[in-house]
């Protein structure tokens, strides 16, 4: 850390208030940043879908050579995927392990290449049918903006690490108008605590641009449920039922996903640049005979709570879409996992639903319940973030009368999935990451220092514990303790307590070692 850096973070950490405000004030200007881009991302992706949806209506009825032609470009899109991911490595895959490495500082990001990389790459392999979701991209690309801001404006590290995280929030508020599911998405899953600066950024930032995205596309919900009925406590071991199905499901879609992963790895039959062809010339045949697997999927999820689906329908649709999720997303294109893995979980519920319904002698009045729940359920599974999980669908399908059946669903399958041992899916992709970039810590140097914020956990190492009795990792120093509103000066016989946070002068290469310390969980 240079001398006027360190100056500025000792300045933040003696004047707090002041600071807070200013990182407030930040995350409004990163979420209107934000949310212009990713409505923008949004815009054409959507236009990008009726125009992919019209040309397979034309393609039945027109000669065999449009169709060819078709093909031809699918390979093309394929071959522009390859040089974009070449150009700019980090924009492959969805974007939130990336973002989860540069927060933690293991990874760098060149904020100007992903932001255009992203986008392009984004739009051409979800427009092209891939099915892949917009909630990655606008997450990184979010993320992107709040590090560009940090760094045109000269600030510290630390205070980038804020604002990193404020514009993933503000990116997935935006994808999905859910404002809230941003900020705890961020706080929860990216930058896991919630101290109060970094939840005071990331809610300027996420309301900035949930109201930038519903200025322009409208204030409805994603998922079109109306009147969803407070599930009974009569069905609830039904949803236990339910929890360990979706849990288990998760599970699988976990190890699946990165088997397929490895499967791209090793073969050898198509050069890496074109991986691409594989699940773009599958999705154009699945644009004549199952069109319904392609994209992310939000439309598919209101389709099912219609009821038009049959039973035998919906499980060729499980299979197909789950198959053609892991194939795509393993090709390594720009797209994300998040709105593919609801559709999954819609499918779940519909296909539990119906047969509650039809064999089990449930009320078809709660149908709709069983894939509400199942998409939080199995969001949990994969994701192991339940309070995301559950916020994310209340606003998603704009309902908050079951929020008590999400809390029960999600809760079970991700006990499921802990007793299997199963890993966070963004956890596994950024470890995965860093293996094979081979990726190190910076440097030990005087110029890779920084302050890293911290909360205590209970029962960690550092609980309880006075500061001259603790084994510190060597080249750090605690700068300060803030205990609520309240800052403590470090002194030898100071007493950390559960709770507290800490402002650790570190090494950016022993960040790990610091969090884990504190009690921390970071991978």
């Amino acid at each position: 850390m240079t001398r006027p850096e360190a100056s500025k973070v000792y300045h933040a950490l003696l004047h707090w208030r002041d600071f807070r405000f200013k990182i407030f004030l930040e995350g409004i200007f990163i979420g209107l940043i934000a949310g212009i881009t990713v409505v923008l991302f949004r815009y054409i992706l959507e236009l990008a879908e009726k125009m992919r949806n019209a040309l397979y209506v034309h393609l039945h009825t027109g000669p065999w050579s449009l169709t060819l032609l078709w093909f031809l470009s699918l390979l093309f899109i394929a071959y522009l995927l390859g040089k974009i991911v070449a150009y700019e490595p980090m924009s492959g895959g969805s974007g939130i392990p990336q973002v989860k490495a540069v927060i933690l500082r293991l990874m760098k990001m060149n904020w100007q290449r992903i932001i255009a990389s992203k986008f392009v790459g984004g739009v051409l392999a979800i427009g092209a049918g891939l099915s892949l979701g917009r909630e990655g991209p606008s997450i990184q690309l979010g993320a992107a903006i709040g590090q560009g801001l940090s760094r045109l404006m000269g600030r510290t590290k630390m205070e980038e690490r804020y604002l990193l995280t404020s514009g993933a929030s503000a990116g997935l508020a935006a994808a999905f108008s859910a404002p809230l599911a941003g900020v705890i998405f961020s706080l929860e899953e990216l930058h896991k605590n919630f101290s109060p600066a970094v939840l005071m950024s990331a809610m300027a930032a996420s309301l900035t641009a949930a109201l930038v995205t519903q200025s322009f596309f409208g204030a409805n919900p994603i998922f079109s449920f109306t009147g969803i009925p407070v599930f009974p406590f009569r069905y609830y071991g039904y949803l236990v039922i339910l929890g360990i199905v979706t849990g288990l499901l998760g599970v699988l879609f976990n190890r699946v996903l990165i088997g397929t992963l490895n499967f791209y790895d090793r073969q050898r039959v198509l050069p890496k640049g074109m991986q691409a062809a594989i699940p773009l010339l599958l999705g154009g045949l699945a644009g004549f005979v199952l069109p319904e697997i392609l994209g992310g999927g939000n439309d598919l999820v209101n389709v099912i709570s219609s009821g038009r689906f049959t039973l035998d329908f919906m499980l060729i649709l499980i299979a197909a879409k789950f198959i053609f999720t892991m194939i795509s997303y393993g090709s390594g294109v720009p797209g994300g996992i998040f709105l593919p893995l609801l559709v999954v979980g819609a499918l779940t519920g519909g296909i539990s639903g119906t047969v509650a319904v039809h064999y089990l002698g449930v009320d078809p009045f709660y149908y709709n319940n069983f894939i509400v729940l199942a998409m939080a359920a199995f969001f949990t599974a994969v994701v192991k973030a339940p309070i995301t999980g559950s916020i994310l669908i209340l606003e998603m399908t704009g309902s908050f009368t079951h929020l008590l059946s999400l809390i029960a669903v999600s809760m079970t399958a991700y006990l499921t999935t802990d007793i299997v041992k199963s890993k966070p899916v963004y956890d596994e992709l950024m470890e995965r990451s860093l293996a094979k970039s081979g990726s190190e810590p910076a440097s030990m140097g005087p110029r890779n220092r920084m302050v890293t914020e911290l909360v205590v956990c209970v029962g960690s190492k550092l609980d309880g514990q006075k500061i001259k009795n603790i084994s510190w990792p060597s080249h750090c120093l605690l700068v300060s303790i803030r205990r609520g509103e309240m800052e403590i000066i470090p002194k030898g016989d100071t007493k950390i307590i559960a709770g507290d946070y800490l402002y650790v002068l570190t090494n950016e290469g022993q960040t790990e070692e610091v969090y884990e310390l504190a009690g921390e969980c970071i991978l």
